[in-house]
């Protein structure tokens, strides 16, 4: 196998691995601190995992091809010693690669609401009604070719360390599940205080699953705040997160 095949396996097994993995940590997690909450949606989460499980070896590819230009050729940003560059550039960095992909997710999210594209492109994630924790990669293969690329190219024209970008990546799956899974992990004092006024947690992002046209983003609330977009927090897992609260609340309340 050459070491182009090599590393385009190797990626393609990692993405699937890590959706599986991360996935399905988090979809045990809601079966315990929500009981019956996926109840009658199994035909709904072999659906979620197919579209998924072809997403993964979409995103895999790019990927793949990165890491062979990174590590056989030379060619990309990525770097290994810390002291290439200035220690801040490392979380200077990954807020960069986080603000650039949040831009880039809100435009081409709200693009895809377009009725054409919805159609085309955009239905399939949103034939998960309420989405689960294993919708976060449900995409039709075009959205996902639209998806996968931008990660990859960054890592050609904007350094960063290594361990950043797994931090990056790390953040990436995290939010991408979390914001699916129907029910809110965020402490309910962060959800309504200075961190859920920046940053998209389940309640912001279940919102836009139900009424569509808005709450685009992806990690911040930025763009969508600028463009008149936002449309505040979902009334069902806000009030859920309160009444939990009151009735002595998940761990995660409670540390809050």
């Amino acid at each position: 196998m050459t070491a182009l095949a090599l590393a385009l396996f190797a990626m393609i097994a990692i993405v699937a691995l890590r959706y599986l993995a991360v996935s399905g940590f988090f979809a045990w997690l809601s079966t315990r601190v929500r009981p019956g909450l996926y109840a009658g949606q199994r035909a709904q989460i072999r659906r979620e995992i197919g579209w998924s499980l072809l997403a993964a070896a979409i995103y895999g590819a790019p990927a793949g091809l990165a890491m062979y230009a990174w590590t056989e050729l030379g060619w990309t940003r990525i770097y290994t010693d810390a002291g290439a560059y200035p220690l801040l550039w490392i979380p200077l960095s990954i807020f960069v690669y986080l603000f650039i992909h949040d831009s880039y997710f809100y435009w081409t999210h709200r693009a895809m609401h377009r009725p054409w594209l919805f159609r085309r492109m955009h239905a399939v994630h949103h034939d998960s009604r309420p989405p689960t924790a294993w919708a976060a990669m449900s995409f039709h293969p075009w959205e996902s070719l639209s998806g996968a690329l931008l990660i990859p190219a960054l890592v050609f024209l904007i350094p960063i360390h290594v361990a950043a970008l797994g931090v990056v990546l790390s953040v990436m799956t995290f939010f991408g599940v979390t914001n699916h899974m129907g029910w809110e992990i965020f402490p309910r004092r962060w959800v309504e205080g200075r961190f859920g006024a920046a940053m998209i947690s389940a309640s912001h992002h279940h919102r836009h699953h139900t009424d569509y046209r808005c709450n685009y983003g992806l990690y911040f609330r930025f763009w969508d705040r600028l463009c008149d977009t936002d449309r505040g927090l979902s009334g069902d897992l806000h009030v859920e997160s309160r009444n939990l609260r009151r009735a002595g609340g998940t761990a995660a309340d409670r540390r809050g």
